[in-house]
């Protein structure tokens, strides 16, 4: 009787759910079957939604409700707290797995290389958005003196940090945000928080929604310079040909015809202005210097040699996030993804690396929204499902699930369950309640390990 297809998935975010779910969703999911082990290593699961989401946007947040009846199936299984490769390699998933897909996502800060970047006061975005959504490998306090703070990039992940600077600690209390965030978020001292891109309004890579709640706090004054709002023929193709572009340009237009209001906290949205230097005394931030560029008719930009100097004493850079490299697989330094083939690895000798797969950001980098994941997975999955058909898989010498218990135990990795995703996630519940908030986050790894009964 033939045994059902086994596929390993690194990484149980949305990437990997998503994957798991198209592979449930295929016709080799009737018969013969599919079994999913899903690794994370984290102990709890939904990666980004959980780690890199602002605290203050539980809309995205409730995308978990979808990917939690994705993991209810029986045929998946997770083993959260597990390392790769510490705890387990590529070698040892082969022996266990027909097939391997990595979705390990992207954590850390790209590089931003002009003079001062490694000045204490200079912080890389992800950093602060890991410390104040609770991943419990960064530190527990973040230092908040500055009273003024730069913000350099126009995505979301610079709106969430410009956001979470500029409101009050009693603003997002309301959220899921531990003790020693909010504790954290007291002590902040900022009151202008200026956002800078090098570009114009039509060349922002803001979400329309995600900007205009910029302005739904009483705590915020959003401030757009009318200088600053300026289109040559590129910036008016784009517009017309993306609605979302069209969409934040005009509200930064709206915005910067109208007088500016008294709310306590200053939120400047500079275009333009492209950061060439942090300056610094005694090795801290004293400032940032920026060069004044102007539109050259295609939407990109040149500098015009004006340069000018703002009074900040903190620097945060949203430049975009990059993936770690994973040992064992070929690796694009430039870009930061493993090189593929509609999901499938591809070796410097171009051919595929057999049985091995990406999908997410590993494979594409860290752009676009959660919801441009799945039709990533979908291609992914279709093309393991393709060499499965076609017998290009390899076969494992123990495709036996226990198998992988048996050696996890014997490694002694004390690996979380879905079982204890619902454990944990009742008990951060009941931390919140007292206080009528949905959940307080566990920010300790084994206050999360104790929680989920691993």
């Amino acid at each position: 009787m033939p045994r059902p297809l086994r596929v390993a998935i690194v990484g149980a975010g949305p990437a990997g759910i998503y994957a798991a779910d198209a592979l449930l969703k295929s016709g080799v999911a009737a018969e013969p079957g599919v079994s999913i082990d899903l690794f994370e290593r984290m102990p709890a699961p939904f990666g980004l939604i959980r780690y890199g989401v602002a605290p203050d946007h539980p809309r995205i947040k409730g995308i978990i409700t979808a990917l939690h009846q994705v993991l209810d199936k029986p045929q998946i299984r997770l083993f959260g707290n597990v390392d790769y490769p510490g705890d387990i390699n590529l070698d040892d998933l082969r022996a266990f797995y027909d097939a391997v897909v990595f979705s390990t996502g992207a954590t850390a800060d790209r590089a931003l290389d002009i003079p001062g970047i490694g000045l204490d006061g200079s912080y890389g975005a992800a950093d602060f958005v890991s410390w104040y959504d609770g991943h419990p490998d960064v530190p527990r306090t973040w230092p908040l003196e500055a009273e003024k703070v730069a913000v350099l990039g126009v995505g979301n992940v610079a709106l969430d940090v410009a956001r979470i600077l500029a409101k009050t600690a009693e603003e997002l209390l309301p959220t899921e945000i531990p003790p020693n965030v909010h504790e954290g978020l007291r002590a902040n001292k900022a009151l202008e928080v200026h956002v800078f891109g090098r570009r114009g309004p039509a060349q922002a890579k803001f979400s329309p929604m995600e900007l205009r709640e910029l302005d739904h706090s009483p705590n915020i004054e959003v401030v757009v310079d009318p200088e600053d709002i300026d289109y040559d023929d590129g910036s008016i193709a784009t517009r017309r040909g993306n609605k979302q572009a069209d969409m934040v340009a005009k509200t930064l237009e709206n915005w910067a015809i109208r007088d500016v209001g008294d709310r306590p906290h200053k939120l400047f949205l500079h275009f333009f202005e492209s950061p060439t230097e942090i300056l610094g005394e005694d090795g801290r931030v004293v400032g940032l210097r920026t060069e004044r560029t102007a539109l050259d008719g295609t939407g990109n930009v040149k500098g015009t040699g004006e340069f000018k100097d703002w009074d900040v004493s903190a620097v945060y850079r949203a430049v975009g996030y990059l993936s770690d490299k994973l040992p064992k697989l070929p690796w694009d330094v430039e870009s930061g993804t493993v090189p593929d083939a509609g999901g499938r690895v591809i070796q410097e000798t171009g051919e595929h690396l057999q049985s091995t797969y990406v999908t997410g950001w590993i494979r594409r980098g860290p752009v676009g929204l959660i919801g441009h994941t799945k039709g990533d997975a979908n291609e992914t999955v279709a093309n393991l499902l393709d060499d499965h058909a076609n017998g290009r898989l390899q076969t494992p010498a123990s495709p036996d699930p226990e198998a992988v218990d048996a050696f996890l135990a014997e490694r002694n990795v004390r690996c979380t369950t879905w079982e204890g995703w619902y454990r944990l996630d009742a008990a951060e519940k009941a931390l919140g309640e007292p206080e009528g908030r949905e959940r307080v986050k566990y920010v300790e790894r084994e206050d999360m390990l104790r929680e989920s009964g691993a």
